[in-house]
């Protein structure tokens, strides 16, 4: 399981990565930079039990979240099966995320340490633990659109991983911001509202807090600072990508505020 788990890492975070900035064929492009990484990890002495914790509790804590209200329903099963498409998981590897969702389902699935286990697993690695979050988040959107005993779960969840609750209420905007569909054609450029979203800052904010979000955001996804933090030169480009997306909101909304560089 341990050695299967490290080879699906990258793929999950690329295909994330992707998913959430360009839509269908940004995850297509970021699996494709994930199998590169996980290709460097196996060859470079990558951490078993990281990979194993990160799928692991992806789709056991998933499951979990779907229990809640005391049954599965169908849109909330399509909505896992969604999250393994867009990851671009093989069939064995579905067959084990799915496997990871029916334990999560049992009575006594240990909720609090599976999560206790991936945050052990990402000491040092607060971005995956963000993704790992906006995965659930995800699913829980489309699986009962966040509703009661949905949210309280993810709220939970949130406390867990030090996700704040102005940061949970950003996620979940960008996030809803996104569902329509995939990232607009560069000649109509970005939606007013999907650059707020895209920045995670209201559209009532200040100039200041937005130039702030705008500042947080670069950081946040900043080629140079994520291949410090360990991001493979093979998923670089993808990074800059990133950067270009907040760059476009940061043109749009500051243009429409006229905001002074």
């Amino acid at each position: 399981m341990a050695s299967m788990a490290t080879r699906w890492t990258g793929k999950i975070i690329g295909g994330l990565l992707g998913l959430f900035t360009l839509g269908p064929f940004g995850a297509a492009l970021g699996a494709i930079m994930g199998h590169q990484y996980d290709q460097g990890a196996t060859q470079g002495g990558g951490t078993p039990n990281f990979g194993a914790h990160f799928f692991t509790a992806t789709f056991e804590v998933m499951g979990h979240i779907a229990k809640s209200d005391g049954r599965v329903s169908e849109r909330e099963i399509a909505a896992a099966r969604a999250v393994m498409a867009a990851l671009r998981l093989d069939e064995p590897s579905v067959h084990a995320a799915i496997a990871c969702f029916q334990r999560g389902k049992q009575p006594g699935f240990d909720y609090p340490g599976a999560v206790q286990a991936l945050r052990r697993a990402c000491i040092g690695r607060p971005d995956l633990l963000r993704i790992f979050f906006e995965i659930q988040m995800r699913a829980a959107l489309d699986g009962t659109d966040l509703a009661p005993p949905t949210r309280g779960q993810v709220q939970r969840l949130a406390q867990w991983l030090g996700i704040s609750t102005h940061e949970f209420a950003r996620i979940e905007a960008a996030l809803r911001s996104g569902r329509s569909g995939a990232r607009p054609a560069a000649a109509a450029g970005i939606s007013l509202t999907d650059a707020y979203a895209v920045l995670e800052v209201a559209a009532g904010a200040t100039d200041a807090e937005v130039t702030k979000a705008y500042r947080r955001q670069l950081s946040r996804h900043h080629p140079d600072k994520l291949k410090a933090n360990g991001l493979p030169d093979s998923m670089i480009e993808h990074a800059k990508e990133r950067t270009q997306r907040i760059i476009e909101a940061w043109d749009r909304v500051r243009a429409a505020r006229g905001i002074r560089s």
